[in-house]
């Protein structure tokens, strides 16, 4: 995968495809929004379009869509699906995370004036 893009692990990709044939969605929707205690939290959706400026990528038979202003803080991601006891949830690898909050649930990135 470039640096640019967007990854689903095999595990991803099977959970993604299963909601979305329930959904009936053209693919899965991935950004940001400013939020949380660090700066940004991620958006995980269905993708019921394209939209101009969206950048499409296909990932293990996924279509992933990213608007034009989170993929510089979402470049390079992995997205994974996992498992940790009775919990499930999505996992990103994100190479541009500089650090999260104690919560997990924000993100925040180098250089970051956006917010």
């Amino acid at each position: 995968m470039s640096q640019t893009g967007i990854a689903l692990t095999e595990r991803a990709a099977a959970h993604v495809k299963n909601h979305l044939a329930k959904h009936g969605a053209q693919g899965l929707r991935l950004g940001v929004k400013p939020t949380g205690c660090s700066g940004y939290q991620y958006v995980v959706e269905a993708a019921e379009k394209v939209n101009a400026g969206d950048q499409t990528f296909e990932s293990n038979g996924v279509q992933v869509v990213v608007d034009a202003h989170s993929l510089q803080y979402l470049a390079g991601t992995e997205l994974d699906y996992v498992r940790e006891g009775l919990n499930s949830g999505f996992r990103f690898n994100n190479p541009n995370v500089q650090e999260t909050c104690g919560c997990g649930e924000s993100f925040s990135v180098a250089g970051d004036a956006a917010r």
